[in-house]
């Protein structure tokens, strides 16, 4: 028997340089931000003296940090784009059980996007609970279900316009490529 092409899978690579496409053609002129990636750590930085251009930047070439980072973009208002990393606090990794509760309602939004663009990437997910040395601070947590279930709201109901953007270019060039 023989299995039509149209049911085979077809094995894609991800490449961050192709978010970087995307993202700086929908974003650098409308949006004065670029992505960028090859660093050590996330960071948002505004405009300043060393760019004409709000930056978005993503760890190393790693196309789930740009996922990730361009989903917490797509949630931050125009007061938030225009301080270092939003303007938000962030406690490292061994936060008590009371921070972790707090990073987790932070990272709900930011992390359903991230799966979204993923999907529409043909790439895969992981929630991201960013407190391995503190395990049991995440024990019982549903954050995972919440993930999910905020996923389901924004398709239910619709997302943010840059995210929506963002979703639709994805679907785009990630379709075409698994039609080739």
């Amino acid at each position: 028997m023989r299995i039509s092409s149209k049911y085979i899978l077809r094995a894609m690579t991800h490449d961050a340089n192709d978010l970087i496409d995307i993202f700086n053609r929908l974003f650098q002129t409308s949006e004065n931000t670029i992505l960028i990636g090859g660093y050590n750590e996330p960071l948002y930085l505004p405009s300043d003296e060393a760019s004409p251009y709000h930056r978005v930047i993503f760890t190393r070439d790693y196309f789930a940090s740009a996922l990730h980072e361009i989903a917490h973009w797509c949630i931050a208002g125009s007061e938030r784009r225009l301080q270092i990393d939003y303007g938000y606090w962030y406690y490292p990794e061994g936060r008590n059980r009371d921070q972790q509760q707090l990073f987790e309602q932070a990272e709900v939004k930011p992390q359903a996007l991230e799966c979204l663009f993923a999907r529409a990437a043909g790439s895969r997910f992981f929630v991201s609970q960013d407190n391995l040395s503190q395990q049991d601070a995440c024990i019982n947590s549903t954050f995972a279900d919440n993930v999910a279930a905020q996923a389901e709201l924004y398709l239910k109901h619709g997302l943010p316009e840059r995210a929506n953007q963002f979703l639709e270019a994805l679907l785009s060039f990630y379709g075409d490529r698994r039609s080739t």
